[in-house]
């Protein structure tokens, strides 16, 4: 693997972060980024070289890599970006639904609603030209939408549960967001969806959500090795 596509460590260190854990965060944004790409393989030696640290916290930043499932080790050849499980994705999607229309049902039966709605039609309801274009951007709200949906539910164990699943799918879902026909289309989803709940309408709610979950369970399917790239380059 040519090391250089790994981002160099930032230099400084952090309150609360030590070297491990910055390798650690770098090596995981590289993988959400695509520079590393999935059946990359390198050595322990590589990455150390690379980020100019000794083999010690390179190790201990791939085993939690490793718990993760980012990353798989190769005894006696290295380690290796994890290979794309498509089932495994589809199956964290319908994990979502369940827990995203349970929570849009309880949204719309609390007496009170959260604060968060309020926050999310901030971002959500707006006119069409205040709307962003910037891919990275709009992933990143894409995936607090769904998070603060369920977050308002004041439901911590729930809360937790769908954030590991959102921390699983993140890699393949940002790729959801590197053309603009779909950053158009989660704006007017999520509108729709966000009218719904603050309308208590839970029945429609809860099939416009599973309906765009659905869209974008689809859009997996469709990932190919060349969108990889392509996401890795970016625009040309």
């Amino acid at each position: 693997m040519d090391t250089r596509k790994i981002s160099p460590i930032r230099r400084g260190k952090d309150r609360g972060e030590n070297l491990a854990d910055r390798i650690y965060n770098q090596l995981k944004q590289d993988i959400f980024e695509f520079r590393l790409l999935p059946g990359d393989r390198f050595s322990e030696n590589e990455i150390a070289e690379r980020v100019q640290a000794s083999r010690t916290p390179v190790r201990e930043a791939l085993f939690r890599l490793q718990r993760e499932g980012y990353v798989d080790v190769l005894y006696r050849s290295g380690w290796q970006i994890r290979p794309f499980d498509f089932k495994s994705f589809e199956d964290l999607y319908d994990v979502r639904i369940i827990i995203e229309t349970a929570a849009v049902k309880r949204l719309c039966e609390m007496e009170v609603p959260p604060a968060t709605l309020n926050d999310l039609k901030q971002i959500w309801l707006v006119p069409a030209g205040e709307r962003l274009s910037d891919g990275a951007t709009v992933s990143q709200l894409d995936e607090r939408f769904h998070e603060m949906l369920v977050e308002g539910t004041g439901n911590v164990e729930m809360a937790q549960m769908h954030h590991a699943v959102t921390e699983r799918i993140r890699i393949i879902r940002r790729l959801d967001f590197t053309k603009p026909p779909r950053i158009d289309a989660t704006y007017t989803e999520h509108g729709k969806i966000l009218r719904a709940v603050l309308q208590r309408r839970a029945d429609q709610g809860q099939l416009l959500l599973k309906t765009h979950i659905e869209e974008s369970k689809a859009e997996v399917r469709k990932i190919t090795v060349h969108m990889l790239h392509t996401a890795r380059r970016g625009p040309e």
